[in-house]
Parts: C-alpha cells; structure tokens; sequence
C-alpha cells in the first residue's frame, strides 16, 4: 500500500509540475525575469502550491500518522540562520541560471531534455560536495 501511495503522489507531482510549465526552463527564467519580459502565470501555480500545503500542513498538524501508517514528524526549527540564509540564495541562483528547482528538474529528465541531465548532475556533484562538507565539520 505505502508504494503504491508514493506511485500515485509521485505521479501526481509530476503532472502537475508538467501542467503548470515548471519543467520548462524558459518559462521559469521568464518568471524570474521582473525587469524584462516578465511571465507571472507561475505565480498562480506557486499560489496553489501554497494553498495545498498550506491546507495539507494544518491536517498533518493533527494527525500523528500519515495515510500509510507512517509517523508523521514535522520540522521544529524555525530558526532563520546564516546556513538557511546562504542555502536559500544558492537555491535561488541555481534555479535563476537553470531555469530548474530539483523535483521539475528530475520530471524533465524523464522525458529527455538534454538541460534537465546537466543540472541532475551538477545537483548530484552539489550534494557529494554537500555530503563531504558536513562530515567534515561535524565529524560525523
């Protein structure tokens, strides 16, 4: 049952980030491009994704399992910090000189689009170099 849940919302997902354009890297960068030619229809899909998570969030508040028995542990930090800070800026980078965010990005190379293979990549060399990085400064 648990994957068959994970099929259905993993299939979900991913239509609905074909359907809003968001593994169109054009339409991102057109997006993000305020001071050009700008494309606000993402906004809306952004606006509904707020709305769904938003409601989704206030369930999962009140629930101690989710649908496949799972517990549900919701993040407890809230604390805005330098390493926040600096992970939401490369984020954005990122996302402004591909065009891509992880999840469309993964979408897109499933259906072959040469871009979408070089930034799974450079994601894939990011969070080695991540990995490396954190078990060197933690010791763990």
């Amino acid at each position: 049952m648990r994957g068959l849940l994970a099929l259905a919302s993993g299939l979900i997902f991913g239509l609905g980030l074909i359907a809003g354009g968001m593994t169109d890297p054009g339409k991102v960068k057109g997006f993000l491009d305020v001071f050009g030619a700008w494309d606000p229809s993402l906004a809306l899909v952004m606006g509904g994704a707020i709305a769904v998570g938003l409601f989704a969030f206030t369930v999962a508040k009140r629930r101690k399992q989710s649908w496949s028995g799972d517990p549900i542990a919701l993040p407890v930090n809230r604390t805005i910090d330098a390493r926040l800070l600096a992970g939401g800026v490369l984020f954005g980078m990122g996302w402004g000189v591909a065009g891509f965010c992880p999840g469309p990005a993964l979408v897109a190379l499933g259906t072959g689009l040469p871009a979408a293979g070089i930034f799974v990549a450079a994601m894939l060399v990011g969070m080695a170099i991540h990995d490396l990085l954190i078990d060197r400064t933690t010791g763990g």
